[in-house]
């Protein structure tokens, strides 16, 4: 009797035969509607002291470069360590010299006349920089664009390769026109 129930259930509509396919396979507990995720496991602890460890060390450096910029003497500690390891015996460890540097910039920036035009110029270089990366990243997002672009860019090396890279007097020329043009720059010397 109990199966002729189940064929007329079954035979009434198929959403009865799929609920009761699914009672006979899964058991009681289970449930459609609920599911349970496997817990994580906690952080490991090491990470937390490396970050401290990481935040110490640029603290360091950074006080470091600010005593050196403003009394143009490098701390006790700074000045016993080496600033470069060389890799190899025969290589020497290259030292930057920052108050030098400064130095430099700050005599370029008194020859400057216009300080008002060179600032403005500054300003909207960065101004520019900032819109171009801007309008770059939403390019980017377009779904088409960046494909047609890296296929454009691929082209162009190529064809850039062959036409100047390839033969001697084509790379001979291609030298030829780099000096000339940092000579027009930076000026005949």
């Amino acid at each position: 009797m109990a199966t002729t129930a189940t064929n007329a259930l079954s035979l009434s509509s198929s959403s009865t035969v799929i609920a009761a396919k699914d009672t006979h396979r899964q058991p009681a507990s289970a449930s459609p509607q609920c599911v349970s995720l496997p817990t994580l496991p906690p952080p490991p602890v090491q990470s937390q002291s490396r970050v401290s460890r990481t935040t110490a060390y640029c603290r360091k450096i950074a006080r470091n470069v600010v005593a050196m910029a403003t009394t143009g003497e490098a701390p006790a500690a700074a000045a016993a360590a080496p600033a470069v390891t060389p890799t190899s015996a025969d290589e020497a460890p290259s030292e930057v010299d920052t108050t030098e540097l400064l130095k430099t910039i700050q005599d370029a920036w008194d020859k400057v006349d216009d300080k008002y035009a060179v600032s403005s110029l500054a300003v909207a270089g960065v101004v520019a920089l900032w819109g171009s990366a801007g309008m770059i990243s939403a390019i980017d997002r377009l779904p088409l664009i960046p494909g047609v672009f890296e296929l454009v860019g691929i082209g162009y090396t190529g064809w850039f390769a062959y036409k100047n890279l390839l033969y001697t007097p084509d790379r001979e020329a291609l030298l030829q026109k780099i000096k000339d043009t940092y000579k027009d720059i930076i000026g005949s010397s």
